[in-house]
């Protein structure tokens, strides 16, 4: 017998090491994470889906009140997760010296448990309550905050390659949130002066968000609704339909600290008057799922929590069957492919001036 590793262990380990290969001469925080073809087909293909059921009655009907949400994992691997909550800490620094617009940074004074979350803004300013000028939760039009930084208009090309958000809902603003431990946000629909969906993904800590019609209060920071959903790190929670207009939302108070970045479109009735479109955020297009380049590319795949068949544990044997004798066919289509560039730029870090361009088909 051969004491060497098979033709499989070294193409396993080999794409394995994809995720956190930088380009040729690349590192530190200054690098950034190259896409190679392979890398882009094997991630593409973990993308995981699940959707969400929950039955409640509605002004007298029973609606599923979580249709539309989406959660989905393995969109970021865990080299991007900390190069982006790097930048992150840089723009909060930047933030304490006065180096961001005045409505961009807002750092609140801790008064009582469940207070003194980080906000930092791009593309517009949400006033969250009535402000001493008069004006009332939504858009204030008339202020102007930075622009989207390089890295978070990377995020926002990635999850429209990978299908995590529609071309017809390209975000042109974000909201960035920083948590200490025992902050929270209380329940709320997000405003209507932002189109759905929009979505939120999550660093640093793993944390639950609560979903309801109705929200019990236990104490300080701490609600309770009809679902509890755990968000890992690095995944992307999708709202949309009834999860984005009928239930309510709310992050009881965190253990750890947190951070949270919210991309969102705003509607066009409600964009700042002198906000100017981002071209490199523009007819942005999905990825083929099967395209003549990849024909083994493998969809998004979903977790469904419908009520499961009668032949359950057969049609699951079948089901990893198929999913195992696809993912050899990747293997072995990647085995035989050169590598080559994709064309998609790689991630900046967020205090490079450079005008990131985005190359399409």
């Amino acid at each position: 017998m051969s004491s060497g590793r098979s033709v499989d262990d070294k193409i396993s380990e080999e794409l394995k090491s994809l995720s956190l290969r930088g380009p040729a001469g690349g590192s530190g925080r200054g690098g950034g994470i190259l896409l190679e073809e392979e890398d882009e087909a094997i991630r593409f293909a973990n993308v995981r889906k699940k959707d969400f059921k929950l039955w409640e009655r509605v002004k007298g009907r029973m609606i599923n009140i979580l249709d539309g949400l989406e959660l989905h994992t393995s969109v970021f691997s865990a080299a991007e997760q900390r190069r982006i909550v790097d930048c992150v800490y840089d723009f909060q620094e930047k933030g304490r010296k006065g180096k961001l617009r005045e409505r961009t940074y807002l750092e609140p004074r801790k008064w009582m448990r469940g207070k003194g979350r980080v906000t930092i803004q791009f593309g517009c300013c949400y006033n969250y309550a009535l402000d001493r000028n008069g004006n009332p939760p939504g858009i204030i039009r008339d202020e102007v905050v930075d622009p989207i930084p390089p890295l978070l208009k990377q995020m926002i090309k990635r999850m429209v390659a990978w299908h995590v958000l529609p071309p017809s809902c390209i975000p042109n603003s974000c909201i960035v949130n920083i948590y200490d431990k025992d902050v929270c946000i209380s329940p709320h629909i997000d405003h209507h002066d932002f189109v759905r969906p929009f979505c939120t993904v999550s660093f640093l800590s793993e944390c639950n968000i609560v979903f309801g019609t109705q929200f019990k209060t236990n104490g300080p920071g701490d609600f309770s609704g009809s679902a509890t959903i755990p968000l890992s790190l690095g995944s992307v929670l999708v709202l949309n339909g009834n999860s984005a207009d009928v239930a309510k939302h709310s992050v009881p108070i965190v253990p750890t600290r947190r951070i949270s970045i919210t991309f969102r479109k705003m509607d066009d009735s409600k964009i700042p008057y002198d906000f100017i479109p981002d071209p490199d955020l523009q007819n942005l297009r999905p990825l083929s799922l099967r395209g003549q380049n990849h024909p083994n590319i493998l969809p998004l795949q979903q977790d469904q929590q419908d009520e499961p068949p009668k032949n359950a544990q057969h049609s699951q044997k079948v089901q990893q069957a198929q999913k195992a004798q696809q993912a050899q066919k990747v293997l072995q289509s990647l085995a035989l492919q050169r590598p080559m560039q994709l064309s998609e730029d790689d991630f900046l870090p967020l205090s490079s001036n450079t005008t990131v361009q985005f190359h399409r088909k």
